[in-house]
């Protein structure tokens, strides 16, 4: 069990938030393929926070009394590691492979090069190249989510590439760091952990170019997918070759406190897809074009 944030969020930014003791049940892509829901352990605190339950087992995950809200849904994305490169370059659209190809060779002729990491000694010469390309992204400025930097979580992820638990790369224009991209292994699949551009180089499409350096690496290696983990993205769509429709269940006692913040979040989360959903009409995008000019 765990102080987990609830957050009003309007895209990367959090408005506010509401902290709940709660126990964390993260299903694996494993867990998300095979379709069985989970077991929740006897509650201990506020509730239970169960990330990438398939949307058809919603109705199958109930706990005493708990009042039930999901907070998001999402296509849970991953590469099947299995088919090959050919095939899955051949599955991609013409666009997608032409896009891949001319951001690879604009990327090249900037002097691009990516090296690959996997043991714990590689992993000490990683670390601290990826680490000052992490501290310049937007991930770690506004999502807290960049590259560890505290003690336990480095020697974490040293341990798991002394267990060849780990892929790590790092890709470089003119020989300074541009991007990176560092996995662990869970279950049959590499997750999508870390990863990072330099904005400065946002032209160069680093963290799309170096993906695809990694994704021509893994289909030679063990895995049977790349997981690119929670929530959804364009860089997530351009590479996968399947997706699980998952979400993020919610599970709180129905304590007056819990209702009411449930009550609260619900009403946010709606007025935020009804906003998204009048942003994409077309005098509105038209609108929003004109402003950004």
């Amino acid at each position: 069990m765990t102080a987990v944030a609830l957050k009003f969020q309007v895209g990367a930014r959090t408005l506010a938030s509401v902290k709940r003791r709660l126990v964390r049940i993260a299903l694996s892509l494993d867990d998300a393929l095979a379709g069985t829901a989970p077991s929740p352990p006897p509650m201990t605190g506020d509730g239970y926070l169960v990330t990438s339950l398939p949307e058809a087992l919603v109705g199958q995950v109930e706990v005493g009394g708990c009042v039930a809200v999901v907070r998001q849904r999402y296509t849970r994305f991953y590469t099947d590691l299995t088919v090959g490169h050919d095939a899955w370059l051949a599955g991609l659209s013409g666009s997608a492979r032409s896009t891949l190809k001319r951001k690879t060779k604009k990327a090249e002729a900037a002097g691009m090069a990516v090296r690959a990491y996997r043991t714990a000694a590689e992993f000490d010469a990683f670390y601290p190249l990826a680490r000052g390309v992490s501290a310049r992204t937007y991930q770690e400025r506004l999502l807290d989510a960049g590259l560890p930097e505290d003690a336990a979580s480095v020697a974490h992820l040293r341990a798991q590439a002394a267990a060849d638990g780990l892929r790590a790369w790092l890709l470089t224009i003119a020989g300074e760091p541009a991007a990176y991209l560092c996995c662990t292994v869970q279950g049959t699949a590499l997750r999508y952990d870390h990863v990072g551009h330099d904005p400065a180089l946002n032209d160069l499409s680093p963290g799309t170019v170096l993906q695809a350096a990694a994704l021509r690496d893994l289909f030679a290696d063990r895995f049977a997918r790349f997981d690119f983990t929670e929530g959804e993205g364009q860089h997530k769509r351009l590479f996968a070759s399947g997706g699980v429709a998952c979400v993020d269940l919610l599970l709180l006692r129905p304590t007056l406190a819990n209702r009411a913040t449930l009550a609260a979040l619900t009403a946010f989360d709606g007025a935020m897809a009804r906003a998204k959903r009048l942003a994409q009409h077309p005098r509105l995008a038209a609108l929003a074009k004109r402003v950004r000019r």
